[in-house]
């Protein structure tokens, strides 16, 4: 099922014991296009601190109401190493974020998740003691400055350059909610277009990335995002409105 991330803003965490926050935005990787932690609010429980959930946690299905349900306790979100969200998170701090739930770390391996499609949690392995030899060859392949995880809510406005000129600025993202990859920009063209409309932008048709610049990159035309369906946010998604967009841009479906 495709959802929103403007959608799950505001949505409550609900741990195995309790409330622990509300989701603030959501990171993803900017290489692979997923989703790979929700930033949570927790609000005076801990002090205002934001905390990571990554999906490895979330319940599934994730379900149409504003609640979201992991499987962690409340304890050991207050334990989990510190992040500061206002800062880039480096591969070194997800790293340790991971270990300390013992959730693999997704960038081993071919697929989205690691060795598998979904954030599904492999069978626990036998306990094994790493030496210190180990520990510092396993940081010394990730620099500290390794970081591929961007803010939805800073992504958020940034201009969509097609071939011929802007078509509108990023208002949201559509992601997969069993896989968490995401599979579309929403692009509000009112800003160019007086009248005009909110359309799909597909993540696989995007060329670059200015993250300097804060624009994004595409081929497609001005004149094709015209002829393109809207995009309306009460209505759902499904394939028939996917195989109309795609042919609307003459585009192959990622699901082929």
């Amino acid at each position: 099922m495709l959802n929103s991330v403007g959608y799950l803003n505001g949505s409550k965490i609900i741990a195995t014991d309790g409330e622990i926050g509300h989701v603030k935005e959501a990171y993803f990787d900017d290489e692979a296009w997923v989703i790979r932690y929700l930033v949570v609010d927790t609000g005076t429980w801990l002090s205002g601190r934001e905390v990571l959930v990554s999906p490895y946690a979330v319940t599934q299905p994730l379900g149409s109401g504003k609640t979201i349900d992991v499987s962690l306790t409340r304890q050991q979100v207050r334990d989990s190493p510190a992040i500061d969200t206002h800062r880039p998170v480096s591969r070194q701090h997800e790293r340790e974020y991971l270990g300390y739930y013992a959730f693999p770390e997704y960038w081993e391996g071919g697929e989205l998740w690691s060795m598998s499609a979904l954030p599904l949690l492999p069978p626990p392995l036998p306990l094994a003691v790493e030496s210190e030899a180990e520990c510092a060859r396993r940081d010394r392949e990730i620099p500290a400055e390794d970081v591929h995880l961007r803010s939805s809510a800073v992504v958020s406005g940034y201009d969509i350059q097609a071939s011929d000129h802007s078509i509108g600025h990023v208002k949201d993202f559509i992601f997969d909610d069993e896989s968490w990859a995401i599979r579309y920009l929403v692009v509000d063209t009112r800003n160019w277009w007086p009248g005009g409309k909110k359309v799909l932008l597909a993540t696989h048709w995007i060329d670059r990335i200015d993250w300097t610049d804060k624009t994004v990159h595409t081929t497609l035309t001005r004149d094709q995002v015209k002829s393109s369906p809207a995009y309306e946010e009460a209505e759902p998604i499904d394939r028939d409105y996917e195989k109309r967009l795609h042919d609307a841009y003459g585009r192959d479906g990622y699901w082929i």
